[in-house]
């Protein structure tokens, strides 16, 4: 059961919003998330209030062995700077 750690899109057409899921690896694209860890905005302009994290429980999943995507593990990082 390995389980990564994901973008997954919801936004509208030209409107891209993503939530960060944790998901089972070999699940498909449109497939319910374990858990929703929290969400990203590219589109926002306020830089600041782009990426919203539930930073305790993405500290978990890493710790119990999920592995972040290359997007989500800048992501992540981002958001721990703040």
């Amino acid at each position: 059961m390995a389980v990564a750690i994901r973008l997954q899109r919801v936004g509208k057409k030209g409107v891209a919003q993503y939530r960060v899921v944790a998901i089972e690896k070999s699940s498909a694209v449109g497939k319910e998330a374990k858990e929703v860890l929290g969400q990203y905005q590219p589109c926002n302009p306020n830089a600041a209030d782009q990426v919203k994290l539930n930073m305790p429980r993405v500290e978990y999943w890493l710790k119990v062995g999920a592995k972040p995507s290359q997007t989500v593990a800048s992501l992540i990082k981002k958001a721990s700077a703040k």
